[in-house]
């Protein structure tokens, strides 16, 4: 084993104390990488399980063949529409591995072993069920529209899907990701489920017109409640078939390529549903196949099954549906979802007040050392996708790579950021507002460790909370959102709005996301049918029509929104090092700042607006105003005319009219 110092142990001074858990997570993950290659001679082809397990034709033998890893199990006997679902007549012996597997001839089952006939697999389990499961590897689940039952799909297509993609370019946007996360079923405005080919006409136009060079889907992977918001996963090999086909999905991504847009998918490898019928739970009849038996392969709080990341065949699961998803549709990475509560035997449910809690037995090394195999997957098979990770706890060396010490993610959420926002307009008047608070929520991040910055994503959407908007304006967003109305609480909510998006993308981070309609300022939370709220509809959609009614204030903020973003990409900003501070005034609660060139100054005054402001540039020069969120467009007061530069004095120092609640940007001039 290499004893040469990691490389996050000579960057980070502070660490040295844990030098020796950290050298052993190294070695360890050393160790399973070797383990690895001398079984399967390289991380690659470990992750191919799905080529093996699961229903395939066998074109040497002429027909297919289905395999089970169910070790526990008793007997195993397929069943579906093809044998009429007798339950005794197919069934399943176990080969040299031990796995169960059952060979049809095509030329005795070629017309009933057919593309969209359901199927199932009868388990007689360790504990004397006897119980019909859907295959663990199957790529097609549908529901029954009568009995609600969900059965795996055959599927086989006679036309496979071509691929278009081939000049698509990962490589720019990893380097800046500018994301929109969404879901397609809501993300229609209809009174129902969207659709892979709705999203693909109607949506993508808008998302490219908007600047975003990534979406982020949700709920992709097969879930049987639809109001889980696709994270009670059931069916990790098969695309949701409530929103179409899998030739959809694959069009839809084929297009956002086309467009110039990466496709991230949010992966949920942290927990499983717990349903027996649809899932994975039990399925060789014991309680310790893919997850950990008893109390400890239970999530109380979100009522799941958690996975046993130190298990050999796990690793191989879970490690050959990354390979699934990125190969078989072309995804261009993933949000590994709950990520802090796989990292830690508590989930994350303690304070992270010292260094200790990030090297001691409340650490889930098993499933620290999967994320580092993962991460050597993903960017083995496609070096620039995108692996971000949703983590809270601060973890040191999420996103180093693996051989400087580290656990090899792109990417970590910036999860303070929306945290501290909600708080924020929660719990403080505009005038408690604490700009060092701000500026250190904003940046207070690792070095040498990249963040996805935002101001909310799902999580601020969902019922139970209240978009910023909604926060900002509440029921004002009903009534008083025209522009031929002067409403205060909606110009607040407005100024405010702007101001909240800029200081993020901004400041917060090297990646950017959006949640789908929050930048016009979408109202409401976002509910899914279920039985409290009568299974409606209501609140699980987007409503386009606001930002597309020109005498709606939701059209301002939507071109704040793309302005902003254009900046952003003009000027390479989140490419460029941490911004260095210029100005802070607490009282004036005035802010500047130096990134990429661009000198950004906020005034988050609620009424005071200040003359002759004096701010010193770290350049000498003459400057200008390149965007305002003053301006009559971004439903401003057009206070700000931006055809006046500003020179610097002998002090270095511009003199600048600042107006309340506005941000200017600014560059020089050459």
């Amino acid at each position: 084993m290499s004893q040469k110092p990691l490389q996050i142990l000579t960057d980070e001074a502070w660490l040295e104390p844990f030098a020796q858990v950290i050298q052993s997570r190294y070695e360890r993950y050393q160790s399973a990488i070797q383990a690895i290659n001398d079984f399967s001679g390289s991380i690659l082809e470990f992750a191919r399980m799905h080529e093996y397990y699961g229903i395939h034709f066998d074109k040497f033998r002429n027909g297919w063949i289905y395999r089970e890893w169910a070790p526990a199990a008793k007997a195993l006997f397929l069943i579906g529409d093809f044998n009429w679902w007798d339950r005794n007549s197919h069934p399943l012996r176990q080969n040299h591995r031990g796995d169960w597997e059952i060979f049809l001839p095509f030329e005795q089952y070629q017309h009933t072993f057919v593309h969209q006939s359901r199927i199932k697999v009868r388990v007689i389990g360790a504990n004397e069920t006897d119980l019909d499961r859907i295959p663990a590897y199957i790529t097609r689940v549908v529901q029954d529209e009568k009995t609600h039952d969900f059965a795996g799909q055959l599927w086989f297509p006679e036309e496979k899907f071509t691929w278009t993609d081939q000049d698509f370019s990962l490589k720019p946007i990893a380097a800046m990701p500018l994301i929109y996360e969404c879901h397609v079923g809501m993300a229609q405005e209809k009174l129902g489920v969207g659709t892979y080919q709705e999203f693909e006409e109607l949506i993508l136009p808008r998302i490219q017109a908007g600047g975003y060079n990534a979406i982020q889907m949700m709920a992709v992977m097969e879930h049987p409640y639809y109001g889980s918001f696709g994270y009670h996963v059931s069916n990790f090999f098969a695309a949701s078939s409530r929103f179409g086909t899998p030739e959809e999905l694959k069009s839809l991504i084929n297009t956002a390529h086309r467009m110039g847009i990466a496709v991230i998918m949010d992966i949920v490898h942290s927990h499983a549903v717990k349903n027996v019928n649809e899932g994975l739970n039990e399925f060789d009849g014991s309680d310790a196949q893919y997850f950990h038996p008893g109390e400890r392969g239970y999530h109380e709080g979100w009522d799941s099954k958690l996975f046993d990341y130190g298990k050999w065949e796990v690793q191989q699961f879970l490690l050959s549906n990354i390979r699934y998803w990125l190969e078989e549709f072309h995804f261009d990475g993933f949000r590994f979802d709950g990520a802090t509560s796989m990292l830690y035997h508590h989930h994350g449910h303690t304070s992270f007040d010292s260094a200790e809690k990030y090297f001691d037995a409340g650490v889930d090394e098993d499933a620290l050392l999967y994320f580092q195999l993962a991460n050597t997957l993903i960017h083995g098979l496609k070096p620039h996708a995108l692996s971000i990770a949703e983590e809270v706890s601060g973890m040191p060396g999420l996103s180093r790579k693996v051989a400087d010490g580290g656990i090899g993610f792109d990417f970590r959420l910036a999860m303070g950021i929306p945290d501290y926002w909600i708080k924020t307009l929660k719990h403080k008047l505009d005038e408690q507002w604490d700009l060092f608070e701000l500026w250190h929520e904003l940046t207070n991040r690792p070095l040498r460790e990249k963040s996805i910055a935002y101001a909310e994503s799902h999580d601020q959407a969902l019922v139970g909370d209240k978009s910023i908007a909604f926060w900002l304006m509440d029921k004002e967003m009903y009534f008083s959102m025209s522009v031929l109305e002067q409403n205060l609480v909606v110009d607040r909510g407005i100024a405010l709005h702007k101001l909240i998006r800029m200081i993020t993308i901004s400041l917060g981070g090297e990646g950017y996301l959006n949640f789908i309609g929050n930048e016009f300022g979408h109202p409401e939370w976002v509910d899914f049918p279920r039985l409290g709220n009568d299974w409606s509809y209501q609140y699980a959609r987007r409503q386009w029509s606001l930002v597309d009614t020109p005498h709606l204030r939701y059209r301002q903020l939507d071109a704040w929104d793309k302005a902003m973003i254009q900046l952003v990409k003009d000027h390479k900003l989140l490419s460029a090092p941490p911004a260095e501070q210029l100005f802070l005034e607490p009282n004036k609660k005035v802010l500047a700042y130096e990134r990429g060139g661009l000198i950004f100054v906020f005034s988050f005054h609620p009424t005071e607006s200040f003359f002759g402001f004096p701010i010193r540039m770290k350049k000498k020069g003459t400057y200008h105003i390149l965007l305002n969120s003053d301006d009559k467009e971004y439903g401003g007061f057009e206070r700000l005319d931006q055809s006046i530069t500003y020179p610097t004095d002998k002090d270095q120092q511009v003199h600048l009219y600042v107006p309340n609640r506005v941000v200017m940007v600014m560059g020089r001039k050459k």
